[in-house]
């Protein structure tokens, strides 16, 4: 397997400028003692300090040089070998192999760098000896101590810019990570508050809408025959109107429902009660068991959504003509029930859900129920009616729980019953998914 040559490590500009007029020195520095000295060949050492000039701005001035290994290669070979004419020529030529350490360190790879540092480390000694006609310990330390900071200066160098890179990428993953996390968390609060203002369209508009629509159609029908019973219907169906409306501007403002305005759940569902028994012309009686203690907001206004919801249920395709709703008291918990002698149903044979009502009523109550620990049962029979219990949990700080595991409930059983969901005894209640009175 072919190992691919990373490209040269990034110098910061200070450092590249260092080394270049470091090089330009010494080249300078060699070629004026040549003629300072009177040297033999100091017109040749001129020449020689010029081409090496020439050919290492050259590679300076390449953009390939500083990023392709293989044309630092050539380009260094190039510089090396003027340089060692010039070492021929001159010993000042001695002084140029410690800019070369640092430019064959970082421009080669790690371990053809550290043999051309080596193999110019042993040029620079001997054609300083040969210069010098002698050769002692004194003519070795220089260069390969010049060697061994150069290898020191630039490893550590490359180390901090791994180091660097490293902890860059790092910022980079962690910012990304952090954006993805803050892009699902967004994603996760549009999908819930999609969620809630379907249950709240379908708990309070909805209904409204449909129950206008069926006023309106019954007038319609009364006409022309009867115009007293038209009239009766087109002044509830306004009246409807009032109420929605009502409720719309208190859901776009956030707030509570208006049915709970100056009154407490028991007042709004007694108020619930009696308007459907006055609008549907069906019995609708309401009931308040155990000792009334005060409920927090939430559960208050996820109580009646869920009475609203069972009552428009009951209403549009129950068939009952009577109804009963108990809100219950109990010692850690609230519990409502609403029953009906309508057709009921078969848990075991359910038709496909109508998809002109949707479906959403039950699986709705049951949403809102467990955001608050509760639970909704359900049970029912073909002829036997319905029986509906939503029961959620009341700490006795009064504060609202955060998670479903409320006291297990269970609904007037009547026929066949099957689950539905966590914390609920077994044969109370059914799936909110498969009830055919979910579709409204």
């Amino acid at each position: 397997m072919n190992t691919p040559v990373l490209p040269p490590t990034p110098a910061t500009r200070a450092l590249t400028w260092c080394v270049h007029l470091l090089f330009a020195g010494l080249l300078v520095l060699a070629a004026t003692r040549a003629v300072a000295d009177g040297r033999p060949h100091a017109g040749g050492v001129v020449a020689v300090v010029a081409v090496c000039a020439a050919v290492y701005a050259a590679g300076s001035l390449l953009p390939g040089v500083r990023s392709s290994r293989k044309a630092a290669a050539w380009w260094l070979a190039c510089v090396g070998a003027v340089w060692l004419v010039l070492l021929a020529l001159s010993p000042d030529g001695v002084w140029l192999a410690f800019p070369l350490y640092f430019l064959q360190l970082h421009l080669l790879p790690r371990r053809t760098g550290l043999v051309a540092v080596a193999a110019t480390a042993v040029a620079a000694i001997s054609g300083y000896a040969v210069h010098q006609g002698s050769f002692n310990a004194a003519m070795a330390i220089g260069p390969a101590l010049g060697a061994a900071v150069a290898v020191a200066v630039v490893w550590g160098y490359q180390a901090l810019y791994r180091e660097s890179e490293q902890r860059r990428r790092l910022i980079e993953e962690l910012t990304a990570a952090r954006a993805d996390l803050a892009a699902a968390q967004h994603a996760a609060g549009v999908s819930a508050e999609r969620e809630r203002l379907a249950r709240e369209i379908h708990d309070t508009l909805a209904q409204g809408l449909s129950s206008i629509q069926l006023l309106l159609r019954a007038a319609e029908r009364a006409l022309p025959g009867s115009p007293e019973s038209a009239v009766r219907h087109v002044v509830q169906a306004r009246l409807a109107a009032v109420d929605n409306l009502a409720e719309a501007r208190r859901f776009v403002a956030a707030l509570a429902p208006p049915s709970l305005d100056g009154t407490n759940l028991a007042g709004a569902l007694e108020r619930l009660c009696a308007s459907t028994a006055a609008r549907e012309g069906i019995s609708a009686r309401f009931h308040v068991a155990g000792d009334t203690t005060p409920l927090p907001t939430a559960h208050e206004v996820a109580l009646l959504r869920v009475a609203q919801s069972a009552m428009a249920n009951t209403v549009r395709h129950a068939g009952a003509t009577t109804v009963a709703m108990t809100l219950r008291f109990e010692d850690g918990g609230v519990a409502l029930d609403i029953t009906d002698d309508g057709v009921g149903f078969e848990p075991d044979r359910l038709p496909e859900p109508d998809p002109e009502t949707g479906g959403f009523g039950l699986a709705g109550m049951r949403a809102r129920l467990r955001a608050l620990g509760g639970t909704l049962g359900i049970a029912s029979a073909p002829g036997k009616g319905t029986a509906v219990e939503a029961r959620l949990p009341v700490p006795a700080d009064g504060a609202e729980p955060g998670r479903p595991g409320s006291t297990p409930s269970s609904a007037p059983g009547r026929g066949s019953r099957t689950d539905s969901g966590p914390g609920t005894r077994p044969g109370s209640a059914h799936d909110a998914r498969t009830n055919p009175e979910a579709r409204s």
